[in-house]
């Protein structure tokens, strides 16, 4: 009887010992797929990636900082009129108030998101600051460059084509370095990223 007893609990161990060893199988093979799925779930964010960067995410990208530019330089120009200032004050209005409101378009979007402040403002930092500094080079050089746009006044038909002819001739520059961003994770690259 004894030697009975200690068979079946031997066969009994064995059997235990099996399942286990099939566990361990079953969840090494769960993690296996797993991280085969995590790999193909990668691949497939990578392969969307150049789609990313194309052109028409670097078109909205740029447009979405040529309008707060292009808000900031209107109201500098027409507090630097207003106030009588010369051309270089009211030019440096334009390009603080262009910066402010390109900055706090894109900081309004990510906070929508859930983002907390701090985080949302260095995003707008990060994604914004060569964008806009390329657009504000190019658009003020434009009015700078364009005989008499400088002296014209808010009433003058020139100063409305002089700014409208630089904002334009700013989002055809800007464009490329926009997507030139993108394509390698940077400027709206980071702030899409807080959109899904």
């Amino acid at each position: 009887m004894e030697g009975t007893r200690y068979r079946h609990w031997g066969i009994a161990m064995q059997h235990d010992t099996r399942d286990e060893q099939h566990e361990q199988h079953e969840h090494q093979h769960q993690h296996h797929d797993s991280r085969h799925a995590d790999r193909s779930a990668h691949a497939g964010h990578s392969a969307l990636a150049p789609d990313k960067a194309g052109w028409p995410m670097a078109a909205r990208a740029t447009l979405h900082c040529l309008t707060g530019c292009a808000i900031g330089e209107i109201l500098g120009m027409v507090i630097g009129t207003a106030f009588g200032w010369g051309n270089a004050e009211t030019m440096a209005l334009a390009i603080i108030l262009a910066f402010a409101f390109g900055y706090t378009l894109t900081l309004r979007s990510i906070l929508k998101a859930g983002v907390d402040f701090r985080t949302a403002f260095r995003v707008a930092l990060a994604a914004d600051t060569l964008s806009i500094a390329v657009m504000e080079l190019i658009d003020n050089g434009v009015i700078a460059l364009w005989p008499g746009a400088m002296d014209a006044q808010l009433a003058d038909a020139l100063f409305w084509g002089a700014l409208a002819l630089s904002l334009i001739v700013a989002f055809v520059v800007t464009t490329p370095v926009n997507k030139w961003m993108i394509g390698r994770g940077r400027g709206h690259a980071v702030v899409h990223r807080y959109h899904h």
